[in-house]
């Protein structure tokens, strides 16, 4: 057996995107001891296929060139909520607890539900899920633990009512169920969900804990963080200073505020508004006001106990959505300290850089772009990094945990060190693309914690480059033509929107834009209107509706369901994001499908090997003769390539006047009937499942190359393949591939007006 050497040294920036004269801070872990070594390089090419241009990156002496001191930073996963309650609940002789719960994994031993307990030394009260998913109070004194534990296991994705109480050494504790035909797994016609309760007697009286309230999780003063994450929801908790009687009991059932004894009750549907759901604030609406803070970005805006399934938007039945979805492998923030930083030099060109730290021959790259100069351009020329596809992306586990992944390959997948090195550490967090333990899509995604598929040289283990790597090709290509560009990220298109557009003449896209938010695909919108000129330059773009927190630039949220390639589906009533008060899913179903702004939208996806893209008719239209400009009688484009073999290919996109492509768009070439059935029709143009779906029946299974004008003097150029960028480079960038592309860059670049297109062109 092959012993593999794992990465030693890892890292990450405080942000993506920096402009000259602004600092950039990095964060670095080592796994061994010693100093590590960094140095700004710039970056060309990342592909290390021998049969391309090989890896490029170029040393660029700064400040921050230096050895510094190694050390080990950890990453705490689990979300939570934290109160700080001044000791106000430290409940002592007596005490009660109600919250409303649906565990997602009830048998995992120490989940916490509600706390104000110092695991460590055993002091306060704790509430939450022993023995195989026993509803389990405990009380400590620092030097007896008291347990009561209920007589049945609680169901999972069922929801309950929990009362527990203490009260002179005597506890009790119930859950019952508060099943209705859609808020859980069972009906309640079923009868498999039954109440269960457990009483104690001879607890100590909980001492007073050196620790916050925590919901969802509980303190360990030892370590000085928060521990026994839980998996579910919970919603409306509210502790009392004592036991309720049986009335103030079927009130808190109800859902109902108890009319006496309160002490806090946090109403997770208060921060519900007009703008979403965005909040760390959890409103304590009890009479001292105890509000918590969210810690590692719970879900919200989730379906509660009492949904009733007629509304499925939170903000027209906030009532209905006062639950939080807690996970014990979230992650929002690695908090990790910080060891380089690097105040970017004046005269630093725009281009793709990263901080190359070495521990002994250990290497890594973390990524990041210098601008130009704030609200400026310094080229004609705008590559804009689909960094949003980067988070929904980042760190994925398609391959080595998706059952079928290999099935959609349609090879063996490729396995390398960094890929073992990603399994064995869970806590870098989850993409868009997984689940968390309890099964549920993973919504969230942040920049802020190592990301290790966003690396030059990083092959995906589909075999190929993908997403940041791949993008690459098109750097190296720009640079080896000799173009001159400057760079953007999504964060940035998000935060100036057309404005940034609107300072180039023309702005390429990277090779798999595929989640765009309303900001960012309003600002292509406005561009395109008012004379920009487009070259898409991937497959799969503009796809899946993604929201940016609006505090939290570093944090995306995506809601999958009800149609497209989706990893998982988002449950009922919980397809609305709470980032933005928007619908999630394809853009396509929110009317917007990509062939409108584009001229192609997504038609397939298959990884065994590229295609060549065939010329039609329109290839000699009088219009796109700056395009074909020196392939006259080419019967092939592009069968070429370092991704499969040939430009269209991996996933691609086609042209639909059903779906929006304009009616005089120009459908230069195709790849309709070159490819395998491993690449079938994407699942929203599926209605009814039979054979005939693969590439060699499906005419819709194809990439196409489609030209057009726009309105406002502008124009787009779109490929509808994410191969196409890998087969720039192909016999020293003098191809076909290239000689096209750079033709209708050069035309794109110049101010010259383009000649437009009339209507049936």
């Amino acid at each position: 057996m092959v012993d593999v050497v794992r990465p030693a040294v890892t890292g990450y920036a405080d942000r993506f995107s920096v402009a000259p004269g602004e600092p950039i801070e990095f964060k670095i872990s080592c796994a061994e001891p010693g100093e590590f070594t960094a140095e700004v390089v710039r970056l060309r090419n990342g592909d290390t296929n021998p049969a391309g241009p090989g890896f490029r990156e170029e040393v660029v002496p700064t400040p921050a060139t230096g050895r510094y001191p190694g050390r080990k930073q950890e990453i705490r996963t689990g979300s939570a909520v934290i109160v700080d309650d001044a000791g106000g609940l430290a409940l002592t002789a007596a005490g009660a607890v109600h919250v409303l719960a649906q565990p997602t994994t009830p048998a995992l031993d120490g989940q916490t539900l509600l706390s104000r307990w110092d695991s460590a030394i055993g002091t306060g009260w704790w509430l939450g899920l022993t023995d195989g998913g026993r509803l389990t109070l405990r009380l400590g004194d620092g030097s007896t633990v008291h347990e009561t534990v209920t007589q049945q296991p609680l169901q999972a994705w069922t929801w309950y009512s929990i009362i527990a109480s203490w009260h002179e050494g005597a506890t009790q504790l119930t859950a019952d169920p508060t099943l209705t035909s859609v808020n859980s797994l069972w009906s309640p016609a079923i009868g498999i969900v039954t109440s269960t309760d457990g009483t104690g007697s001879g607890a100590p009286a909980a001492a007073l804990a050196a620790a916050p309230t925590v919901l969802a999780a509980c303190w360990d003063g030892a370590a000085g963080m928060i521990c026994g994450h839980y998996n579910g929801k919970l919603d409306t908790p509210t502790i009392l200073d004592g036991p309720p009687d049986d009335a103030a009991r079927a009130a808190l059932a109800r859902g109902e505020r108890p009319a006496s004894g309160l002490l806090a009750r946090w109403e997770f549907s208060a921060e519900i508004g007009p703008a979403g759901v965005a909040a760390d604030r959890c409103a304590d609406v009890g009479p001292h006001s105890w509000h918590g803070r969210c810690h590692n970005q719970p879900y919200r805006g989730m379906t509660g106990w009492n949904w009733t399934g007629e509304e499925e938007n939170y903000r027209h039945a906030p009532e209905q959505y006062g639950a939080l979805h807690f996970c014990a492998d979230a992650l929002e923030d690695a908090r990790w300290d910080t060891d380089v930083t690097l105040v970017v030099p004046d005269d630093l060109p725009s281009g793709v850089y990263a901080l190359r730290v070495t521990l002994g021959g250990h290497v890594d790259h973390i990524p990041f772009w210098v601008l130009p100069p704030r609200g400026t351009a310094t080229s004609r020329v705008l590559l804009l990094f689909p960094t949003a596809s980067y988070l929904a992306y980042a760190n994925d586990h398609i391959v080595p945990e998706v059952p079928v992944a290999q099935s959609i390959l349609g090879h063996t997948s490729v396995m390398a060190a960094a890929d073992l090195n990603l399994l064995e550490h869970p806590e870098f967090g989850l993409s868009t693309y997984d689940h968390h333990a309890d099964g549920t899509g993973v919504a969230h995604s942040s920049r802020l914690r190592p990301i290790v598929t966003m690396r030059p040289g990083f092959r995906h283990t589909t075999g190929s480059l993908w997403q940041f790597p791949a993008d690459l090709h098109l750097v190296d290509w720009l640079m080896g033509i000799g173009v001159e560009f400057d760079v953007a990220t999504d964060e940035d298109l998000e935060r100036e929107g057309t404005e940034l557009l609107g300072r180039y003449q023309v702005v390429i896209t990277g090779t798999h834009p595929e989640y765009y938010s309303t900001r960012m695909l309003d600002a292509w919108e406005t561009y395109l209107a008012r004379g920009g000129r487009a070259m898409y330059m991937g497959g799969n773009g503009f796809y899946w509706v993604t929201s940016y927190h609006p505090d939290k630039p570093y944090l995306i949220e995506v809601r999958k369901g009800e149609a497209g390639c989706r990893a998982w589906q988002a449950r009922p009533g919980e397809l609305h994001m709470t980032f933005t008060p928007e619908r999630g899913g394809i853009w396509r179903n929110r009317g917007r499908a990509p062939q409108k702004l584009f001229g192609v939208g997504f038609a397939t996806e298959g990884m065994d090997r590229s295609s060549a893209y065939v010329p039609l008719t329109d290839f000699a239209h009088p219009q796109a003769s700056f395009i074909t400009d020196g392939l006259d009688d080419t019967t092939l484009i592009g069968d070429h390539g370092l991704v499969g073999g040939g430009a269209a290919g991996h996933e691609c996109d086609r042209y639909d006047l059903a779906l929006g492509t304009p009616a005089h768009a120009l459908l230069l070439a195709t790849s309709a009937g070159r490819h395998s059935d491993n690449y079938p029709l994407v699942a929203e143009d599926i209605f009814f499942p039979f054979d005939g779906m693969g590439g060699t029946d499906s005419f819709q299974v194809r990439a196409d190359i489609v030209y057009f004008t726009t309105a406002g003097g502008g124009a787009v150029f779109s490929t509808g393949s994410i191969a196409w960028a890998g087969s720039l480079a192909h016999n020293d960038y003098d191809n076909d591939i290239s000689r096209l592309t750079r033709n209708v860059l050069t035309r794109f670049a110049d101010p010259e007006p383009i000649e437009p297109m009339p209507l049936g062109a």
